[in-house]
């Protein structure tokens, strides 16, 4: 601590001056786009001067105005901070799409869900006649589906769980002698999961005997400031091995935001040709080659993390891909005023996926980590892939995420502008996480139709972190099932699957019937950490249920929102369960502080 407290002196010391026209730009920035292109201007006259001179200039003012504790400013700004350089370094910042994107990236200015024009080369048109996939009534098999595991290897029993950072129960340089709140061997709601809890769910899912599991992300912890590439590469074995041990029916893994170094980091191929994002993409070509195969892992290496795989004795096809390339808070993506429609192919990649599926007459899923309709996805890349989507919707039986942590859903249609059942023709499935800083720890369980391959029921399985008994054993059992709970609100039919009209026609009753809606803001968080939603939150929450395109999301923030105000009362650019302390949360809380 007092290494860091003397160093933290020195950094100021000698980029005093320097900071002085940063500090000002900091001071003059209103919330408005303009002034913070102006901002982005302020930074880049030092980038190009030197990266090493802007990381310092940047730790110093994060740790001079109080944005985060000094050990965070200084771990997260040296590892994200030269990739915001190469972007400043790279483009226009006084006007241009770029920059106003950067803008809304990082401070929520800027905001544009506008799409740059693009159609998707599709391999072939729809089919005349298309395959009919009907259900002959056999019994259902089972699907788990795991997300936003977040395991912390480096969790300490005993320690502050109640800190100053966005994850606690660890011995920080900064942790007290004597905690305040010890952390307890299972976990708690300000830290990620412990491996005990890891195990536990592990150990569960094997007494379920599913068909096969899913995995949507997200393996590493959230002390982004931290991790490195040795951390990810470790933690991604090591779950690896994990899965490998405990379950023994087929895995189909993808991968996360947080799965890599720095946090969020995919590079484009096309922009950056050190690509510092590929040592993830070999560590799991080889550590999924066990569950997938080695042509799927080839895939896995070569397709920036996705991969095609086919569920053994099935005529069903797992596509995974890589929607980090399509996240907002990767960095990597603001590096040219070129519009880059498909980040290394990945949209491509699907398309023609899926034509192979539909020549075999067979049926795919689609499985990846951030939901296409979240704010924080790009809306061009969410736009094209909704493209496919509607071409191969009658291909696709099931879309499944994590990332928000949360258990919902997203709703796709063939006319946005009409959104009735009868135009509801996909729906995305969005998996609750392990990691108990979002709520109870939970996954979800599928019944699926053997013939159609389509949900017949979803349910969620959880353990209480409130029980007495979490800390000695945590105790795993159903939540509910959204067919008994939400089915009967309906009139869902005994034959009847979980479909893309189901989901819509739930929607309606959300938003006449309270009680319902309520329960289902219960469910967000298993009832481990319940928000309350009323008014204008009950219709915001209902118009995202009907945005798989994250165009047509109600999350923009309300033009005039002050800055300051918006760091207190939270939203997309705070730090949250699902991102930690980012780049975009250090430098809201700059903004603010000034």
């Amino acid at each position: 601590m007092l290494f860091l407290l003397l160093f933290t002196h020195l950094l100021l010391a000698l980029v005093g001056a320097s900071s002085d026209a940063l500090l000002s730009a900091l001071q003059t920035t209103d919330d408005d786009c303009s002034s913070c292109l102006a901002l982005l201007g302020a930074f880049q006259t030092v980038s190009l001067g030197s990266v090493d001179a802007f990381v310092a200039e940047f730790t110093s003012l994060c740790i001079g105005l109080g944005a985060a504790d000094p050990d965070v400013c200084t771990g997260l700004i040296a590892r994200e901070g030269p990739i915001l350089a190469h972007d400043l370094n790279s483009i226009n910042t006084t006007a241009g799409q770029t920059a106003e994107r950067l803008c809304d990236a990082l401070l929520g200015m800027c905001v544009s869900k506008a799409v740059n024009p693009f159609t998707v080369p599709l391999l072939k048109p729809a089919p005349k006649n298309p395959t009919v996939f009907s259900s002959r009534g056999r019994p259902t098999f089972r699907v788990v589906h795991l997300s936003d595991v977040h395991i912390d290897r480096f969790y300490t029993v005993g320690s502050e769980a109640n800190c100053t950072k966005s994850i606690c129960c660890r011995d920080f340089d900064d942790s007290p002698a004597v905690p305040t709140v010890p952390a307890g061997p299972n976990g708690n709601s300000h830290c990620d999961s412990t491996v005990n809890l890891a195990d536990s769910m592990l150990a569960e899912v094997e007494r379920l005997n599913p068909t096969f599991t899913i995995f949507t992300g997200d393996v590493v912890e959230g002390a982004t400031w931290i991790v490195d590439q040795t951390e990810v590469t470790n933690d991604l074995a090591a779950f690896n091995a994990e899965l490998a041990a405990k379950l023994t029916g087929p895995i189909f893994p993808s991968l996360g935001n947080h799965d890599s170094a720095p946090v969020n980091a995919f590079a484009r191929t096309t922009t950056n040709t050190a690509n510092n994002s590929q040592f993830v993409y070999d560590t799991q070509s080889a550590g999924w080659e066990q569950f997938i195969g080695p042509g799927p892992a080839a895939q896995v290496d070569h397709i920036s993390g996705s991969y095609v795989a086919q569920v053994p004795g099935m005529k069903l096809r797992i596509i995974a891909v890589n929607t980090q390339l399509w996240y907002k808070q990767n960095f990597w993506l603001y590096d040219s005023d070129t519009p880059q429609p498909d980040p290394n192919g990945i949209i491509a990649f699907l398309a023609e996926a899926l034509q192979a599926t539909e020549d075999a007459g067979e049926r795919a899923w689609v499985i990846g980590h951030i939901p296409l309709g979240k704010e924080d996805t790009l809306p061009d890349q969410s736009n094209y892939y909704d493209q496919v989507l509607q071409r191969y919707k009658n291909t696709i039986a099931g879309q499944f995420f994590g990332h928000s942590h949360k258990d919902q859903f997203e709703i796709a249609y063939s006319n946005y502008s009409e959104q009735i059942a009868a135009n509801a023709v996909g729906v995305g499935l969005i998996g609750p996480a392990l990691t108990p800083t979002s709520g109870n720890p939970a996954f979800k369980v599928y019944d699926i139709d053997p013939d159609t391959f389509e949900v017949m029921d979803s349910s969620v399985f959880f353990t209480n972190i409130s029980d007495p008994s979490f800390q000695i054993s945590p105790t795993w059992g159903r939540f509910y099932s959204a067919r008994e709970t939400y089915g009967p609100l309906v009139g869902l039919q005994p034959h009847e699957p979980l479909s893309p009209a189901f989901w819509h026609n739930l929607t309606d009753v959300f938003m006449t019937n309270d009680t319902a809606f309520q329960m289902f803001n219960t469910f967000l968080s298993r009832a481990g950490d319940v928000t309350p939603c009323a008014g204008d939150c009950v219709n915001t929450t209902i118009c995202d249920m009907r945005a798989f395109r994250s165009e047509n999301n109600c999350d923009v923030p309300a033009t005039g929102f002050s800055l300051r105000r918006r760091a207190v009362s939270g939203g997309a650019h705070d730090s949250d369960e699902c991102e930690g302390v980012g780049l975009a949360h250090i430098l809201s809380q700059m903004v603010s502080s000034v």
